[in-house]
């Protein structure tokens, strides 16, 4: 976020200010995005097991004695310490972070980009000074819009996918317990 709002501020600060600044923050964006995917697969192990203490020997445990919810499940947790694993993939991490957070900035920017070319320095007087204002060197405005709207596209697509699949998932497990593997 932070990032997007300087890259607003540089990029509106005077009507002769380039568009530039919201394309290459576009580029940071998608690193930290990695980077918070990355992490937050490692932030899903500790969930994953945390909610199958809490399912398998808490609940039990203050239900004054009832038996465990799953068989063998000190086994499947004790080897899950052992050869720790992903419990969903990077694609997976990813989508949900898109989902949760990045698709809004990405919109924002995208918004922010189109904005810039169509208002400053003063308003376009046509599609072709449009696309003339959106050129990056020698790369043509329609291409760069084209990536652009690629890359929101993209991010809607893992939004998408991600809820799809998430509630696919829940379904089959029976309405979201968190196992282990």
């Amino acid at each position: 976020m932070v990032t997007l709002g300087v890259a607003l501020s540089v990029t509106f600060a005077s009507p002769e200010a380039s568009a530039l600044p919201l394309i290459l923050v576009g580029v940071l964006i998608l690193f930290f995005l990695a980077l918070e995917a990355r992490r937050y697969r490692y932030f899903n192990v500790w969930r994953a097991r945390a909610r199958w203490l809490e399912t398998n020997f808490y609940s039990p445990m203050l239900r004054d004695g009832d038996l465990h919810t799953e068989e063998n499940w000190q086994e499947i947790l004790a080897q899950d310490y052992v050869s720790p694993e992903f419990h969903i993939s990077f694609k997976t991490a990813l989508a949900r972070r898109v989902r949760r957070n990045y698709l809004w900035i990405l919109l924002i920017q995208m918004l922010a980009f189109v904005g810039k070319l169509a208002i400053h320095p003063s308003p376009a007087n046509d599609l072709e000074d449009f696309f003339n204002r959106a050129e990056i060197g020698m790369i043509q405005g329609e291409i760069v819009l084209g990536i652009g709207v690629l890359y929101c596209l993209i991010g809607v697509y893992l939004a998408i996918w991600v809820k799809v699949t998430d509630a696919r998932n829940a379904t089959r497990r029976g309405h979201g317990s968190a196992a282990i593997g």
